[in-house]
């Protein structure tokens, strides 16, 4: 096998930017230095958009993996389902948008359960979408875990330097609240050890924000500190793990941003994803761990506004498939090693 993985990369949602950024991103060079890269989706979609922006790219329909050829200039697109989307109108939510990106996300699942493709990285879908063509998944994290029979999968936001797991996410900030429990942050921080061993780094060191302003000791604003947040940082220690808090929320961020830590830990939704996007909200990065399957994705969504008009970037989308690509080397090298 060659030493550059194959990765499946989702098309996302027809009506939005993920064919244009997948595009785009088979452009580079070092997409094919790195990896050999296969898109899996609808290739009425991907020609299209192709031929609108007049980029310089052939496309080709295939329906086996073992078809492709990775050769620069000529995208490979995976294609089973041969639904023509070249009349769907773009900019908004449809139910044969949401069908084409789902579908797309479950086959790639498949595909790397069976050792078909190395790892996926996948284009921006959108959850209204999903909902109208009948599915009621939050997003890529939960699809992914459901396929791969993966009970707990967790999503890492990567920025730069900053990379961030998070102890919830899709729930209302009531229950997220609740949910600061001392086996929920451990097994977070455990989550994000590993995920810093997955991308690469040796011997990750970790901060754990609070979830009360300044992470105040003794209860002042709260218990959670006290109760939850330190017996699970002393658990992880106990472990073997590197880790430190909980730190105060307003600067364990940028802290890691610069390099005081490897990886930081957020006690709920926006306060880690308000970081990640105030860093990179063009190339932030969401990588699926807690799963056999290796996932990148872009950290942006759909953009309907931009739809069809030729003006997105795809910094995001290449630098998750090079970051898909890398994951799968780490791995390598870790099993070879044991």
């Amino acid at each position: 096998m060659s030493d550059r993985p194959v990765i499946g990369i989702t098309l996302g949602d027809p009506t939005g930017i993920g064919p244009e950024i997948v595009a785009k991103s088979l452009l580079r060079s070092e997409v094919y230095e790195q990896c050999r890269p296969l898109a899996i989706g609808s290739h009425s979609a991907f020609d299209r958009i192709i031929h609108i922006c007049g980029l310089d790219l052939a496309s080709r329909r295939i329906s086996r993996v073992s078809d492709s050829e990775f050769e620069p200039g000529s995208v490979e697109v995976y294609d089973v389902w041969g639904t023509d989307h070249s009349e769907l109108p773009f900019k908004r939510p449809t139910p044969e948008g949401g069908e084409a990106a789902v579908t797309a996300v479950i086959k790639a699942v498949e595909l790397a359960m069976a050792s078909d493709i190395d790892a996926m990285a996948t284009a921006p879908l959108h959850k209204l979408a999903m909902k109208m063509a009948g599915y009621d998944f939050p997003g890529h994290t939960e699809i992914v875990g459901q396929y791969s029979n993966s009970p707990s999968p967790r999503m890492m936001l990567v920025a730069g330097n900053l990379r961030v797991v998070h102890v919830s996410t899709h729930v209302g900030l009531g229950d997220a609240v609740d949910l600061v429990q001392r086996e929920r942050v451990r097994e977070a921080i455990e989550v994000c050890h590993n995920a810093l061993l997955a991308v690469g780094l040796d011997s990750p060191h970790i901060a754990v924000a609070g979830l009360n302003p300044h992470a105040e000791p003794g209860g002042m604003f709260g218990p959670q500190e006290e109760h939850e947040i330190t017996p699970a940082v002393d658990d992880a220690r106990a472990l073997g793990m590197n880790v430190e808090g909980p730190l105060p929320p307003d600067t364990v961020f940028a802290r890691t941003r610069d390099g005081d830590f490897d990886g930081a830990v957020a006690m709920y939704h926006d306060q880690g994803h308000i970081a990640v996007k105030m860093l990179g909200f063009h190339h932030g990065i969401n990588v699926t761990v807690n799963t056999p399957v290796i996932r990148t994705s872009v950290d942006h969504g759909t953009a309907y506004g931009r739809a069809g008009e030729c003006r997105a970037s795809d910094e995001s989308m290449t630098a998750s498939i090079l970051l898909a690509a890398e994951m799968v080397r780490t791995k390598n090298r870790l099993e070879s090693a044991n």
